[in-house]
């Protein structure tokens, strides 16, 4: 067995001391030790126990994807995404503590919410999703591997507001709305060209119908 030499010794120490000081310093970030689940906890006000919600305005969280749980949050605390309230929530969270709660609600299963819905219009935005919106939120909108977020089951008032701003931003690409990726802006310009608001009514119907 070899004998280790002072400046081995040394090094090895300061190896470990580097470890442990990283260590601490991810422990700081996540509120100085607080789990996924105590982070979690405080989104449950708003979006239910559980990231569940109760509706009408706010979405259920359970059963996205991390990704996409984590780039909203982190559009909420640069600005990017407006919003009257988590623009200012986002900002007392650190993308650590994103990825922690992301990771928690990603492993949940999504609460699709019961509403109700007109049958003859939810027939009709199933072909205008197939058409318009499938290749990006796949499985009718169900999939939560997507990072596009999950549509059907979501609260039809919330997603109303959303998809306004996003078709208001089409519109006029001013003020505080929420600008679309490029695909999506194409997709939803020709969606409206095409079927106007009748269209969009007929999607919201679709996705309330997936319960």
């Amino acid at each position: 067995m070899k004998i280790k030499t002072l400046s081995q010794t040394i090094l090895a120490a300061g190896l470990a001391f580097g470890i442990s000081s990283a260590a601490n310093a991810a422990e700081k970030k996540l509120m100085t030790g607080a789990s996924a689940s105590m982070l979690a906890n405080t989104c449950a006000g708003c979006h239910g126990t559980d990231g569940a919600s109760n509706g009408p305005g706010t979405p259920t969280i359970s059963g996205l994807s991390v990704d996409y749980f984590i780039e909203t949050m982190q559009g909420f605390k640069s600005g990017e995404i407006p919003s009257t309230i988590m623009v200012r929530i986002a900002k007392g969270y650190s993308d650590a503590e994103f990825k922690a709660m992301a990771t928690h609600f990603g492993k949940m299963k999504f609460v699709h919410a019961k509403q109700t819905f007109n049958k003859k219009l939810a027939k009709k935005g199933a072909k205008i999703h197939d058409k318009y919106c499938e290749k990006c939120h796949a499985d009718g909108g169900n999939n939560k591997e997507d990072d596009s977020g999950v549509l059907a089951g979501q609260w039809t008032p919330y997603l109303k507001w959303t998809l306004n701003d996003y078709i208001n931003f089409v519109k006029d690409g001013e003020g505080a709305k929420r600008e679309p990726v490029k695909k999506m802006k194409k997709r939803l310009k020709k969606m409206l060209k095409k079927k106007g608001q009748e269209g969009v009514d007929a999607l919201l119907n679709f996705y309330a119908s997936q319960q």
